[in-house]
């Protein structure tokens, strides 16, 4: 039917594939909310080696075709999941038979072939979508070549390009010689429009090319204007911000509900919190923490300077003087890995560090602590505190980006907001925020059970961003 939004969600990974971090849980679920939404949406990645088998159970092959780039051709094949959201795969095992996603000497070569091969991938599947919406660095291609080659195509002509920033600090930056490799106009470099710093930037890329750009938070689409967060882009993103905004993430809160959800011992609700109290001590008991009513502090990170562990480095040992525990789940920089085993060392029965993931260990620690922090230097988005409040661990957090846009400060005298925040980055302020929960903490069980509540009760759900995204994918249906 006319009315019905078809759009092609270009990603470089996407749960529960493949996931390196935030962008591979939004590719997978934000998907099936605008499904739901009566949109055609379709999703498609690299077919990485990394993807485990048992995920690619019904995956039929399509097709293949060569991919020029430069001298070099190389074929694409093409792969499709079917179900509520058809995935397709573009594998290569040049280019993604290898161990990892990104890093690699090669990568403008190896997302630059990504990106043609989407295109041609929709010739092949006659599917052409009103809507391409790329994602970060790794996409940027795509949107430049949709511009200079494939719109003088007819059935391309009219797609739009949506380009959605999920962290500016990774930008995709290569030497000059990418431009040959390409094989766009010289003109792309000269003008300007792909050079950044004397490098061709893929990013860049994606911000110019785009007719629109989103990023996943509303604050964050401000600071990235600014010389503190635009990470050198700030100039360019000024110059477009007629066609920037910024639109919250979500998460499924299907696959994530406390009521029902399979990978925690105990079930509980907004109403009924001993559930929440049991899975704290089943969270204490499989970490070997001491078995005693206190504050359990819990984070699950990137172990790096943006989550803040910088910060919470300077104040870690003034944080434990207080009467509580500490739980931590990520892997990262190898400073904050030895830093964090150190503290478990000094502190014993009161910490549980753990330097890998495990999605299991990932849902007791939300369901069973009682403060979540993410005192991070920026949070474009932050998922984490969004899990945290749906299953009623309150967050501690910086104000800035995503954190700003979706934890209000909790008011003991109206009983309103769903979690704690400090604004100023430095170790006085993160406790600061520390001590304000733990004064309501301590000041009684009802007290305590009224911030609980509000924080479950705080929709952040995909519902709303889906509305928010579809609004905008017609508006660039109906642009002339």
């Amino acid at each position: 039917m006319k009315d019905c939004l078809k759009v092609l969600l270009v990603a470089s990974e996407a749960a529960p594939f493949i996931k390196s971090g935030g962008l591979g849980d939004v590719a997978g679920s934000l998907p099936k909310a605008l499904r739901a939404q009566g949109v055609d949406i379709r999703v498609v990645i690299p077919r990485y080696s990394d993807i485990k088998n048992e995920t690619m159970y019904g995956v039929e092959y399509l097709g293949e075709f060569p991919v020029h780039l430069s001298w070099r051709e190389q074929y694409a094949k093409i792969l499709v999941k079917p179900g509520e959201v058809p995935v397709y795969f573009i594998e290569n095992n040049f280019y993604f038979g290898r161990s990892g996603l990104y890093g690699y000497g090669d990568d403008n070569e190896r997302f630059a072939f990504f990106g043609k091969a989407v295109l041609d991938m929709l010739a092949m599947l006659d599917f052409y979508p009103d809507v391409i919406h790329c994602n970060d660095w790794q996409t940027g291609p795509v949107c430049m070549y949709l511009k200079e080659m494939y719109q003088k195509m007819v059935y391309y002509s009219h797609m739009k390009a949506l380009f959605t920033v999920h962290n500016l600090q990774y930008q995709g930056n290569f030497d000059r010689g990418t431009m040959e490799l390409l094989a766009v106009p010289r003109d792309c470099y000269g003008d300007g429009t792909v050079e950044f710093y004397g490098n061709v930037s893929y990013m860049k890329m994606g911000l110019m090319y785009a007719d629109r750009i989103t990023t996943v938070s509303q604050t964050y689409a401000k600071e990235i204007q600014t010389w503190e967060y635009g990470y050198g882009m700030d100039g360019i993103l000024k110059s477009r911000s007629d066609v920037l905004s910024g639109i919250i993430n979500g998460v499924d809160y299907m696959a994530n509900n406390p009521e029902t959800d399979p990978r925690i011992p105990y079930h509980y609700g907004a109403e009924q919190l001993e559930g929440k109290r049991k899975n704290k001590q089943a969270l204490q008991e499989k970490l070997g923490l001491a078995q005693r009513d206190v504050p359990i502090i819990g984070m699950i990170t990137r172990l790096a300077d943006q989550k803040g562990l910088d910060l919470l480095t300077t104040v870690f040992h003034e944080m434990m003087q207080r009467d509580v525990q500490f739980v931590l789940l990520g892997t990262g920089e190898r400073r904050f890995e030895e830093m964090f085993r150190y503290m478990q060392e000094q502190y014993g029965d009161r910490i549980s560090t753990n330097i890998f993931f495990d999605e299991n260990l990932a849902q007791l620690i939300y369901a069973g602590a009682d403060l979540f922090l993410m005192p991070s230097r920026f949070e474009p988005c932050g998922l984490g505190q969004m899990f945290s409040l749906r299953y009623g661990t309150v967050p501690i957090v910086r104000k800035t980006g995503g954190l700003a846009d979706t934890i209000v400060r909790y008011d003991p005298s109206t009983k309103t907001g769903n979690g704690f925040l400090f604004e100023t980055y430095d170790g006085n302020g993160l406790l600061w925020a520390l001590d304000e929960a733990l004064r309501v903490y301590y000041s009684g069980a009802k007290e305590w059970e009224q911030v609980v509540k509000n924080a479950m009760e705080s929709n952040y759900s995909w519902e709303n961003s889906a509305l928010s995204y579809i609004k905008l994918y017609e508006c660039l249906r109906d642009e002339a």
